[in-house]
């Protein structure tokens, strides 16, 4: 499917819409094969709109059978049809226009406008999926209030569900029904949603602080009706912590959620009409694991937090786009942090970050948290503007203080409610509750890179004074050679030789225990004054307060210490991720360092024999940095060398620990029911990561109890860690245990998902055999997005040895399979090829055969979506 030749859309393009919508009423004859659309515009010329500037509609596979404009067909010549759309010029100042346009949903195989998913109609409009609905201005900076009556066959699709609230619903001839759905808030058309299917009803009440009675409805297969208890739980905390934390009241009469099966993305928050994939809505203890479950509540409190940081405020143009989600991803994860996984939340935070945002910023496809252009929107949705755009949040809470960066959302809310808005905006807001100049963080939206920081430390012991050295840089992206200096917030204490934190005084400000220090100068240097005794070690970037990547030159013997004290969980578990990271690079390099190693397994072992340490933080712990975050340590590195070396270093550090694993490991029977809580959670996490390290360092019967773990399973998540422990051994016990869950979950997509990413990414065997037999199972489709994303993905992330194999197949065979992708789901193979675009890294044998897989995807008449990233990832 060969797109034309997409034009470059930049920021410095932007004019404010020529026309506003005043109102908008649609009408869908439903039927999978052949839906009809009727829209009724009303449209009036804007104030200080150039004059006769006409009206831009955007469409695309449209049949367009009708159009009107006050009731008469347009003149010749005032109605051109061209790539975008239609330009309707020569219209009086205030108009309404009538379009009749035909679809056919079932044919929709890239999931965007209106598609079928199962035996459902569903739409995903987000970000431009509206314009294969109807002619429309499809951009985020026209909003208006939408009357949408829906009509279907009752039969085959007795739900009939759009944004808003329902105002009239009834029977029509020939077994039809109608419902009629009304919004009361403008909004803009990506914010559009209707669903239409045979689907049960989970249904509970929430009363806002108000006291409102909001009715909570969640939609989904009649079979799965059993799973929806705690998505429905996860949505009412999310209401209430909203309310508790932020300030924010539902709106409507009705909060629905609609899970499918078919869908590109995790969730999408369509005003009162959420529709998610369903693995971010289907739960039960013995088809969802914890992470599943954490992710879930995540999710739902994500889409849900939009109805505010999105919806009520939605963002000017694309570019904008981290406006909505970076602070909705702050605000799902400070729910998450203070609700579920309390300290740890912020340590699985970072590992993703390092492990997928610092390599983008790192690679070829970088670009700012707010970018200046682009050429195909849908690329965008990506770890910069998404996490580290969150990062950027936390830091301006951090540097404006608690009480101001809450006042400073208050008034952003009231003073830019129903509007699209910029990150300039939200910025100024709180810069003018706080009184702080932040002209210089702004840099951080238009910048891309990660800062490198360098820290050093001198003590003056007759002054008792801390000298802290530092200073930053950040290395050239594309497009951005040249770099400003940023505003970084660098949080700091200090641990005594006992593992206590020393009190000492910064500037004339009082004696404290801990500091946050804004790094402003290319250099710069801070005084911790008034100390009894020289520090023992220094806790550096305190939970992680800057989205930096920071280099202390701190020893072992100090890096040890505050492993083994200090109370900053995030500085902890940094602590061990350097000593680990040290390891396994100095492996790489041929250059074991034993003292290292004899130094890391010591305080490996106290750890386990240290009971005040929580169990989900000891997991943490004990798990090496991921095998995409080393890359990041090299300029080019063999990969399968690399992941070589982490295994040694696992086996390493714990083959003399055997005994001490298997005591430290929790009771497996008090702790094996699925309880969603922090204390059951953590042990959980726990067993798996003793389980998985006793495996690697081939301790005695640690196979053995793989299997027994497995088969008394009575909680998924202790099924998968048993699964995940034996993966990738070549013993007997691996194929018995993933047959017998393949036997068991064959007919269950979502649990059968998991056996599938754990048969791509297993180095076991003849990996190029099994992804084959993978691709022809029964229960793969290449329509589905989950199923694609849960085979190609392991694929390239985990088995290093046959996707990274010498001779290139490994990256040929990715590269046929996106081009078979692209045809059906140009979204969806867009973001599996990324792993590609990381040739720079490889050594010189697989960079040059990786970069001639790109370039042969890359003549095959691609899709905008792709091809905009096979460009990107191939330009020097």
């Amino acid at each position: 499917m060969k797109d034309a030749t997409p034009r470059m859309i930049l920021l410095s393009d932007y004019q404010p819409p020529d026309w506003r919508v005043e109102a908008l009423e649609l009408r869908f004859e439903l039927d999978p094969e052949d839906t009809r659309v009727h829209s009724r515009l009303r449209v009036r010329r804007r104030d200080g709109s150039a004059p006769g500037a006409p009206l831009r509609l955007h469409g695309r596979d449209l049949q367009r059978l009708s159009i009107a404009v006050n009731g008469a067909e347009p003149s010749p010549g005032s109605c051109v049809e061209d790539r975008e759309g239609l330009l309707l010029s020569g219209l009086p100042d205030a108009a309404e226009i009538a379009i009749e346009t035909r679809i056919r949903p079932d044919a929709n195989t890239a999931l965007e406008g209106l598609y079928v998913s199962g035996g459902s109609l569903c739409t995903q409009c987000e970000p431009e999926g509206f314009r294969r609905i109807t002619y429309f201005p499809d951009r985020p900076d026209v909003l208006t209030r939408y009357r949408v009556r829906l009509e279907a066959d009752a039969a085959r699709y007795p739900v009939l569900l759009a944004n808003g609230n329902r105002v009239d619903a009834g029977s029509l001839p020939e077994g039809r029904h109608y419902a009629v759905w009304e919004d009361p808030f403008p909004k803009p058309s990506y914010l559009f949603a209707l669903v239409a299917g045979d689907l049960a009803c989970i249904a509970d009440r929430f009363t806002t602080r108000s006291g409102r009675e909001v009715a909570l409805e969640i939609y989904v297969e009649h079979h799965n009706r059993e799973r929806c208890a705690h998505a429905l739980a996860s949505l009412q905390r999310a209401m209430r912590y909203d309310e508790e934390a932020f300030g924010r009241e539902y709106d409507l009469d009705v909060y629905m959620i609609v899970a499918v099966d078919d869908f590109n993305m995790g969730a999408m928050e369509n005003k009162g009409l959420n529709l998610f994939n369903a693995k971010y809505v289907l739960a039960s203890p013995d088809t969802a694991t914890d992470d599943d479950y954490v992710h879930i509540e995540s999710v739902i409190a994500h889409e849900y937090f939009h109805n505010w940081s999105g919806n009520r405020v939605t963002c000017r143009d694309w570019f904008q786009l981290s406006l909505k989600e970076g602070l909705t991803v702050f605000r799902d994860q400070e729910f998450t942090t203070d609700c579920t996984l309390f300290g740890v939340k912020r340590v699985d935070d970072v590992q993703r970050l390092r492990a997928f945002q610092f390599p983008e910023d790192a690679g070829p496809l970088a670009h700012p948290v707010r970018p200046d252009r682009y050429a195909e929107i849908n690329n965008f949705y990506t770890m910069t503007v998404y996490e580290k755009g969150a990062e950027l949040i936390r830091m301006l809470r951090t540097l404006i203080g608690r009480d101001a960066f809450r006042r400073g959302l208050d008034r952003y809310f009231q003073r830019f409610d129903g509007q699209a808005v910029t990150t300039d905006d939200f910025v100024a807001v709180m810069a003018e509750v706080s009184g702080r100049d932040l002209a210089q963080f702004q840099r951080w939206y238009t910048q891309a890179g990660t800062p490198q920081v360098t820290a050093r430390t001198r003590f003056d012991a007759q002054a008792g004074v801390l000298q802290l050295d530092l200073a930053q840089r950040t290395p050239p992206t594309p497009g951005q050679h040249e770099k400003d200096l940023l505003q970084v917030p660098i949080r700091v204490a200090l641990l005594g030789r006992d593992g206590r934190r020393l009190s000492a005084r910064l500037g004339g400000a009082p004696e404290a225990a801990e500091w946050v220090l804004e790094l402003t100068a290319g250099e710069q240097s801070f005084q911790l004054r008034g100390l009894r005794e020289p520090p023992a070690a220094v806790s550096w970037l305190r939970g992680f307060s800057a989205p930096v990547l920071l280099e202390a030159g701190q020893g072992t013997d100090e890096l040890a210490h505050l492993v083994a004290n200090d109370d900053d969980a995030f500085a902890r578990w940094d602590a061990a991720q350097t000593l680990l990271r040290r390891a396994v690079i100095a492996r790489v390099e041929d250059a074991v360092d034993p003292r290292l190693e004899a130094a890391l397994t010591t305080a490996m072992a106290a750890l386990l024999e240290d009971s005040a340490v929580e169990p989900v933080l000891l997991a943490a712990l004990l798990e090496l940095p991921a095998h995409r975050e080393l890359m990041e340590s090299f300029e080019r590195a063999d990969p399968v060398a690399v992941d070589q070396a982490r295994r040694a270093v696992e086996h390493s550090l714990f083959a003399p620990l055997a005994e001490r694993l298997a005591a430290r490991a929790p009771e497996r029977a008090r702790w094996d029911d699925g309880a969603f809580t922090a204390e059951a959670m953590g042990q959980r996490r726990l067993l798996n990561r003793l389980l998985a390290v006793r495996v690697a360092a081939g301790g005695e019967g640690a196979l053995e109890e793989a299997a027994r773990q497995y088969h008394e399973a009575r909680s998924q998540t202790l099924a998968m860690g048993a699964l995940a422990a034996v993966n990738d051994r070549a013993e007997p016990v691996r194929g018995e245990l993933l047959a017998d869950f393949e036997r068991r979950y064959r007919q269950d997509p979502l649990v059968l998902d998991k056996w599938f990413a754990l048969e791509a990414a297993s180095q076991v065997g003849d990996g190029f055999a099994r992804l084959e037999r993978l691709l022809e199972h029964p229960g793969f489709r290449w329509s589905n997005p989950n199923r694609v994303r849960a085979v190609l993905g392991p694929f390239m992330a985990q088995n290093h040895r046959h996707f990274h194999r010498v001779d290139g197949a490994g990256y040929e065979r990715i590269a046929h399979y996106l081009e078979r992708l692209d045809a059906l789901n140009p979204q969806t193979a867009a973001r599996l090829v990324i792993p590609l675009t990381r040739w720079r890294r490889l050594d010189e044998a697989r960079s040059a055969r990786m970069r001639a897989s790109l370039e042969q995807l890359a003549g095959k008449g691609l899709s905008k979506d792709l091809a905009d990233v096979v460009e990107r990832g191939l330009a020097s």
